[in-house]
């Protein structure tokens, strides 16, 4: 570890943005941006993960902005799933440059992600369970593992599905009255085989906002699963920026 620590304090410095923020998707935390966390960190780049509570919109775009308030620069803001709604929100923010969708949603203004969601359905709307106390969760178990985590390890995947984090169901609802990525540069990730996010959903919402988009061969965790591919576009994205 300490050799490790030591190879990232030396890295030698990066062109383009140096500071990225990553914001996670719904239901998870922020923990699953490790790998690509890793590998952007040993790249030489000041690497922050956002931890958002899920307990409604406004309280996620608040967690990512206290993030953006301590980075001593530009940012390239990085957002996967229901992160990149929140990415298109925080995303006015000053100090962020440039914006980059992983697997995620990109609304417009006057947008919901429900209205989002119901332009091309998945199967995973079928299993998303509502509580009594507002929270929403993906149930059963099974079907967790099989469309959030369909390309990752079978014990991977029946953690996460085990260990989700209740989200709030009003986030779903909440009509964006910004959109970052109509006066920033923007990059984005297709997941081909993606079961949460429908891939033409996906890249309708990248081509409206002119992203420069890439496609990678993979279900929704693309970030767990290409890892290095999703550090590469990121990467990319930092050095176009200046």
């Amino acid at each position: 570890m300490l050799a490790l620590l030591t190879h990232i304090a030396s890295a030698a410095p990066v062109p383009g943005l140096k500071n990225i923020v990553l914001v996670h998707g719904g239901l998870v935390d922020a923990s699953n941006w490790r790998a690509v966390h890793d590998i952007l960190a040993k790249d030489g780049y000041h690497v922050t993960a956002v931890q958002e509570p899920l307990t409604g919109f406004d309280s996620d775009v608040a967690a990512t902005q206290r993030v953006l308030d301590r980075q001593d620069g530009p940012v390239l803001l990085v957002g996967h799933s229901y992160g990149g709604a929140v990415i298109t929100a925080a995303g006015v923010d000053p100090k962020v440059k440039a914006l980059v969708y992983v697997a995620a949603y990109a609304p417009d203004v006057g947008e919901t992600l429900t209205t989002l969601n119901a332009q091309v359905p998945t199967e995973l709307g079928k299993f998303i369970q509502a509580g009594a106390d507002g929270y929403v969760s993906i149930a059963p178990a099974a079907k967790f593992a099989a469309l959030v985590g369909s390309d990752l390890p079978a014990a991977t995947s029946h953690f996460m599905a085990a260990s989700q984090v209740l989200m709030a169901a009003s986030s779903f609802g909440v009509k964006f009255t910004v959109a970052a990525w109509r006066s920033k540069p923007s990059f984005a990730i297709v997941a081909t085989e993606d079961l949460v996010i429908s891939p033409e959903l996906e890249r309708s919402m990248y081509r409206r906002a002119g992203a420069a988009v890439t496609d990678i061969r993979s279900g929704h965790m693309v970030n767990m699963s290409h890892p290095e591919q999703v550090a590469k576009v990121i990467e990319a994205a930092a050095r176009s920026v200046r």
